[in-house]
C-alpha cells in the first residue's frame, strides 16, 4: 500500500484558526519531523511513500520551507513581488535529495524555522495582509494564507513519515 495521499487531510484554509497556533506549529515542526525520522529505522529512509522516499520527503521540506521564508521576506520588503517557482519533483530527483544525509536537512530546518518563527512573531496584522504573486498558479497569496499552508505542509509530510514508521517493513 503506497500510503494515503493526504494523511492529515487536504489543505483547507480555516480563517478562524488562531495565528499564534499556526506560528507555534511552524516553531514545533522541525522537532516533530526529527521525532518521526527517529522512529523510522535508517534502512527504511529509502522506502517509498507514494512518489518519494522518506529521505526525499525530509529534503523536500527543507527545500520548500527555504523557499517559503524567502517568499515571506520578498513580500515584506517589496510591493506584491512575483516569486520564483521551482520544480519540486526535479529538485527531489537531485543527488542531494535522493542520497543525502537527512541529518543535514533536519539541522537546516531547525535553524530555518527558528529564524522564521522570530520573523513571524514580529509581524503586524498589516504585514500578514501583504501579498506575493505566484507565477504558476496565477494567484495572489496573502502571507496569512501562506502561513496556514506551510503549517499544514510540515504536518502533512511529517505524517507521511509517521505513517511509514508505524508499519512493518
Amino acid at each position: 500500500m503506497p500510503g494515503p495521499e493526504f494523511p492529515i487531510g487536504p489543505f483547507r484554509l480555516d480563517p478562524a484558526e488562531p495565528r499564534a497556533s499556526l506560528i507555534e506549529t511552524i516553531a514545533a515542526a522541525p522537532a516533530r519531523l526529527a521525532g518521526a525520522v527517529e522512529r523510522l529505522p535508517d534502512d527504511r529512509l529509502d522506502q517509498p511513500y507514494r512518489n518519494w522516499t522518506a529521505r526525499q520527503i525530509v529534503h523536500h521540506l527543507a527545500d520548500s520551507h527555504m523557499h517559503s521564508v524567502i517568499r515571506f521576506k520578498w513580500a515584506l520588503t517589496e510591493e506584491r513581488p512575483t516569486i520564483k517557482a521551482y520544480d519540486e519533483r526535479a529538485w527531489a530527483a537531485l543527488a542531494d535529495s535522493r542520497d543525502g544525509d537527512v541529518a543535514d536537512s533536519l539541522a537546516l530546518l531547525a535553524a530555518l524555522h527558528a529564524r522564521w518563527t522570530t520573523l513571524l512573531r514580529s509581524m503586524t496584522e498589516a504585514q500578514f495582509e501583504r501579498t506575493f504573486d505566484h507565477p504558476e498558479s496565477g494567484e495572489t497569496v496573502r502571507l496569512a494564507d501562506a502561513l496556514a499552508y506551510y503549517a499544514w505542509h510540515g504536518r502533512h509530510h511529517t505524517a507521511q513519515i509517521e505513517w511509514l514508521a508505524a508499519r512493518p517493513a
